[in-house]
């Protein structure tokens, strides 16, 4: 069976990332097709054969790619996908509009349906996040967002089948494509370096602690309002486009760290907080799920994909609003209970790479079989 992968941009490093890598681990030799392709940020993708599109001809396109909405499917559906037996794309964004004829079967592992034009619109017609250019970017999406969404409908009725990273993805794409999914596969875990060496009780850490993105739709704006008010020290691990007006925004109870750290300084980070909080509408919350393989619990949004990690109550805090109130109660209601690692740990324990790797072949074995005698 002839695998080739497809992910949306190579420029960064996050939970979708590790999610290729554990699929380049069933499958070596598969290439990895992608928008544009940034070595200097995206050196974990030395593993893959990468064939970029023409847009990595276009100066700048690498990193503001999204300058480029109207380009970006074209650049999909120019690749040609005839010598292989299964395509995998692994999507939140473009990837998915990438033609195949009937004998390649197209598996779409979506981490949720484009998110700017559907779920995360309202977001980032308030927050665009590109600093000077950012009024002009919300002009433009509010303009040509009916006609993009035209475009990402018919982009979703090309794959042959959908796995959802979630349940709440599952819900969007139902809701937006009107699509149905073949399964549901949690994105990767890794339990193996997450597993904290420490003694079955948790001590109160001194701090909270949030592992993020600094973008709009990650709504640390909420998180930071809340801590201010609370007068609680916070630590905010992660860079991105909303970096210098998050930190304006910071009291002097919370501490940013935007440069790269090791796996092993990460998990210091984590155990040693007191609690780890997510305001976001999640996918799924990779860090979330890293933060309860720790058994550090969560504090986190209720209507999203970290819920399906966190059990109230019992592993963690879950608020029902996007509000600084809503999120401030919650951690007065945290402040009062007590929590298991072991139990904060069991949260996540069956969603490991080894049993990611094994349900995500399963399916596309059993599937290319069926494509095979269709």
């Amino acid at each position: 069976m002839k695998v080739a992968f497809v992910y949306d941009r190579v420029n960064k490093w996050g939970g979708a990332e590790r999610v290729l890598l554990a699929l380049h681990k069933i499958w070596p030799d598969a290439p990895l097709f992608t928008a544009v392709y940034d070595k200097k940020r995206a050196a974990w993708a030395d593993v893959f054969e990468v064939h970029p599109s023409f847009l990595q001809r276009i100066p700048g396109a690498s990193f503001a790619h999204e300058s480029l909405p109207g380009l970006t499917p074209m650049a999909f559906e120019a690749f040609m996908f005839d010598e292989y037996d299964v395509v995998i794309s692994v999507t939140s964004a473009e990837a998915k509009n990438i033609i195949t004829k009937p004998q390649t079967l197209h598996i779409c592992y979506c981490l949720t349906p484009t998110r700017y034009l559907w779920s995360g619109f309202d977001q980032y017609l308030k927050q665009p996040g590109l600093g000077k250019l950012s009024a002009i970017a919300g002009w433009g999406l509010k303009t040509f967002a009916p006609m993009l969404r035209r475009w990402d409908v018919v982009a979703a009725s090309r794959p042959d089948f959908f796995i959802a990273i979630s349940q709440r993805v599952k819900e969007r794409i139902r809701k937006y494509y009107g699509r149905d999914v073949v399964a549901v596969v949690y994105p990767p875990v890794d339990t193996g370096r997450f597993v904290s060496r420490g003694s079955a009780t948790r001590a109160n850490g001194d701090y909270f602690l949030t592992v993020s993105r600094l973008v709009s739709y990650k709504r640390l704006d909420i998180i930071i309002q809340a801590f201010n008010a609370l007068s609680l020290p916070l630590i905010i691990i992660g860079d991105g486009r909303q970096k210098r007006e998050l930190k304006k925004m910071a009291g002097p109870s919370i501490r940013f760290i935007d440069h790269h750290l090791t796996d092993s300084e990460l998990v210091r980070y984590y155990e040693g907080c007191r609690a780890f909080v997510y305001a976001a509408d999640e996918d799924f919350g990779l860090a979330a799920a890293e933060a309860q393989a720790l058994g550090v619990p969560v504090i986190a949004y209720s209507q999203s994909g970290v819920a399906e990690v966190v059990k109230d109550r019992v592993s963690g805090v879950l608020f029902d609003q996007q509000t600084v109130t809503s999120l401030k109660t919650a951690v007065g209601k945290f402040l009062s209970l007590r929590f298991s690692k072991k139990v904060c740990r069991a949260q996540v324990e069956a969603m490991s790479e080894a049993h990611f790797r094994k349900s995500i072949s399963d399916i596309v074995h059993s599937l290319h079989q069926k494509n095979k005698h269709i």
